[in-house]
């Protein structure tokens, strides 16, 4: 599968660890950047681009990396169409794929092992999405809100 991934100077070294061990397992991983340690720099540039890219193919998935993960997260989610989860856990990884059809997630350099983050990014790869009605319909409500930006009426709220 191909993987995009993008992170800034916090997710560097995961990044490149990451990056070896997709390899290893068979992906094709493309790296959106950062080429280079600069303790000063940006992560929305890097994460944008993985998630334009991973949107542009449909089939791959997309991995963002930072400290913590959220801002990289926030990132990748201005992108038209892009659907990233932050995931902390093998659980919150697997529920991003099955019940979000996220075709990207957030993944925070500081806060997980090398051992725990290879987990995680497993997890992520290897979890199919469910296909459920339920889950589908939440995703076209959000994908027609991003389209219109006309909010969905809140059931059972006053009139």
């Amino acid at each position: 599968m191909r993987v995009y991934i993008g992170a800034d100077h916090a997710g560097f070294e995961f990044k490149q660890t990451i990056i070896e061990h997709l390899k290893k397992t068979g992906h094709e991983p493309i790296d959106c950047g950062a080429y280079t340690y600069d303790a000063d720099d940006d992560y929305p540039a890097f994460c944008i681009d993985a998630a334009v890219r991973t949107v542009a193919d449909p089939g791959s998935l997309g991995i963002v990396l930072g400290g913590s993960g959220n801002g990289e997260q926030i990132a990748a989610n201005k992108v038209p169409g892009a659907r990233c989860a932050l995931a902390w856990s093998v659980e919150t990884a697997k529920l991003a794929r099955e019940h979000n059809n996220a075709q990207l997630m957030g993944l925070g350099g500081r806060m997980h092992t090398e051992e725990e983050a290879l987990a995680i990014v497993d997890a992520f790869l290897s979890t199919p999405w469910s296909e459920a009605e339920r889950h589908q319909r939440r995703i076209d409500i959000l994908a027609e809100y991003e389209k219109d930006h006309v909010a969905p009426p809140v059931p059972g709220a006053p009139a």
